[in-house]
């Protein structure tokens, strides 16, 4: 499984188990991930890949925004919701 930046992502475990993130980078066994709103860009927190499950979506970074992240993360979290009530 890669991890590269971009790629979304589901928390499996913490205080933010269950919520969108996007992977930001990777160290070792570890990612960082971004919500847009409890951790912005600039400042990511580092999960252990196993507290984080894969999904098939990527966001592009670059000229990314904390406001645009949450909104795209939300839309693919409504999406997710939808798929998985059918």
């Amino acid at each position: 499984m890669r991890f590269d930046a971009g790629r979304v992502v589901i928390s499996s475990a913490g205080h933010d188990s269950g919520r969108f993130m996007v992977v930001t980078g990777a160290d070792g066994g570890f990612v960082y991930v971004a919500d847009g709103k409890e951790r912005k860009l600039e400042s990511p927190k580092k999960k252990n890949i196993k507290h984080v499950r894969y999904t098939e979506s990527t966001i592009e970074l670059s000229g990314l925004t904390d406001r645009k992240l949450r909104q795209t993360l939300r839309a693919l979290a409504t999406k997710s919701t939808l798929q998985e009530s059918e």
